[in-house]
């Protein structure tokens, strides 16, 4: 199966949702909708299309291309590692995990929606 994500990929989201996240979640069929569903939230939150393919992807400044695969694995991972949090130690550490990729995923879209820091990095 071909990745499916403009902004991000399944091996970034399998970096961040560790080693105990369900064999079904983390499956590439799973992960490569949850990458569709975290680039479109990106796109409506911030009011913004930032690539409509690889190709645009690519041609973005490299800081912005950056903060957009930060912020669509963060939320495809919470995606993977809610879907079935029985394979986690315990519930705390799968909350615990959302709950820091959450806080970076907000950060990576004020950054995305504040004009001078798109203005600083030349976009």
């Amino acid at each position: 199966m071909a990745e499916a994500g403009i902004y991000t990929t399944n091996v970034l989201v399998a970096y961040k949702i560790g080693a105990n996240a369900s064999a079904v979640s983390k499956a590439e069929a799973y992960t490569n909708e949850f990458i569709a569903q975290a680039e479109a939230y990106i796109n409506v939150v911030t009011k913004k299309i930032w690539a409509i393919d690889t190709a645009a992807f690519a041609a973005l400044d490299a800081q912005i291309s950056k903060i957009l695969s930060e912020a669509a694995s963060n939320l495809a991972a919470i995606y993977v590692i809610q879907y079935d949090m029985s394979g986690f130690t315990t519930r705390i550490e799968a909350e615990d995990m959302i709950n820091i990729l959450w806080a970076r995923l907000q950060q990576c879209i004020d950054v995305l929606k504040v004009q001078d820091n798109l203005n600083f990095m030349g976009v």
